[in-house]
Order: structure tokens, then sequence, then C-alpha cells
């Protein structure tokens, strides 16, 4: 299961989809989502890691992702990945978060078989490019290659781009990003949200793809060092 969120730093105000509520146990509308009830549903062990990159996305105003555990509230365990990039107001300026929660518990193991037999052709054709893409983010999220598979399943899915395509984008904007860097996963987040917004579009129907300029990747601007 996957669902969003946006979190406004005055106030600390949230809004979370149906999806997020039941996560958590929650009928969707029943209840009202506040950084102190989704405190309480961190599991122990991995409060004090929450907490920091909620007080890292405060007060540095940056993308950032995080892999943690919540309980239901009938007491279940979830393991997500939580990636968020800048929320920005009409004049450019950082107003707060928006992401995604991605639960990588039983829904993502009971569903990987059927997305690798629906896009089996398309794994077949791109494979070397998926998998280049699938072990980037295993490397950065400490994720399976099932789970890093359903993560791009999901950008596919949600931005209606071509699975093959955004791996291919993604790849490409590797280089863009100094994994030496102490920024590099806040780099890495940004670039997973909004790759979709640089794929090159199809060309038209009749032209030769060995006549199309070569792809090359757009280079983002520099962004500011910021502590993890």
């Amino acid at each position: 299961m996957v669902g969003g969120f946006r979190f406004w730093f005055v106030g600390q105000r949230w809004e979370w989809s149906d999806e997020v509520a039941r996560m958590h146990g929650y009928q969707p509308g029943t209840v009202e989502p506040t950084t102190e009830l989704l405190m309480s549903h961190k599991h122990p062990d991995d409060r004090a890691h929450v907490q920091d990159i909620l007080d890292y996305a405060l007060h540095s105003g940056d993308s950032f992702s995080s892999r943690h555990r919540f309980l239901d509230t009938t007491g279940a365990i979830h393991s997500v990945l939580v990636v968020a990039d800048r929320m920005f107001d009409e004049s450019g300026a950082v107003v707060g978060t928006s992401g995604y929660y991605i639960d990588l518990t039983d829904t993502i193991a009971e569903s990987t078989q059927e997305m690798l037999d629906e896009t089996l052709l398309e794994l077949y054709e791109a494979r070397a490019l998926i998998e280049q893409a699938k072990g980037a983010l295993m490397l950065v999220y400490r994720i399976s290659a099932n789970q890093a598979f359903q993560v791009l399943r999901w950008r596919s899915q949600e931005t209606n781009t071509k699975l093959r395509a955004l791996a291919g984008q993604l790849v490409a904007e590797l280089e863009t990003i100094s994994f030496t860097s102490p920024a590099a996963q806040n780099r890495f987040d940004h670039v997973l949200l909004t790759v979709h917004e640089r794929v090159p579009p199809d060309p038209p129907a009749g032209d030769s793809p060995t006549t199309d300029p070569p792809h090359r990747a757009h280079k983002a601007p520099r962004r500011p060092e910021g502590r993890r």
C-alpha cells in the first residue's frame, strides 16, 4: 500500500491520505493527524530516529527519507519507507514537505509476483536499466530487490510514465549525485520524486529510434549540503 501526506512547517499541520490513515488502523476522516499522534505510533526503537528526521526537515527545509517501523491501532508492526520533497508557496518559499508512505510489509510481498508477471515483457526488454535503478534504490534505502521494484512500479503508475523510461532517466541522473556528499540521500530523494518530469517524450510514430538525439541527463542546480 502507498499513501500520501503533506506537512506544513508553520503550526506543524499534517494532512494524510485515506491510505495512510488505514495503514495506522483508522477509518478515513475519523482522526486528525498531528505530530503527537504520529509519534505515538512509531516503534519505540525507531522513535528517536523519526524525531531527528522531523527536526531536520523543520530546520533545513530540505527533502528527506526515512526507513522505520510503526504500530497500527491493533499493535501490528509496519515497516515503511517515507520519501518526501519540499513544498513551496506561490512566492517560491519552502512552507513544508509532501511525500509518500510506502508499506514494505505483507502487501508488497504478496503482490510482487503479480507485478512481475504483468511487466515480464518490459522487464525483459529493459532488464539492464531496471536492474541498475533497482540497485540504486536498494543501496540508498536499504531495501530488498522486490521492494525496490515495487517502488519503481509505484512511481511509474503514479506518474503515468513507462517503467523502462523512468528507470532509464533515474539511472542517467545518478551521475548528478555525489554519493560521498552528506547531502547525497537528500538529492536522491528529490530525484526519485521528480525524475518523471524529465523523461523525454516518446518519438512521433514513424520516427526511427536510431535517429533520436542521444539521451542526456538534465543537470540540477547544486544544492547546499545539510546534515543527515
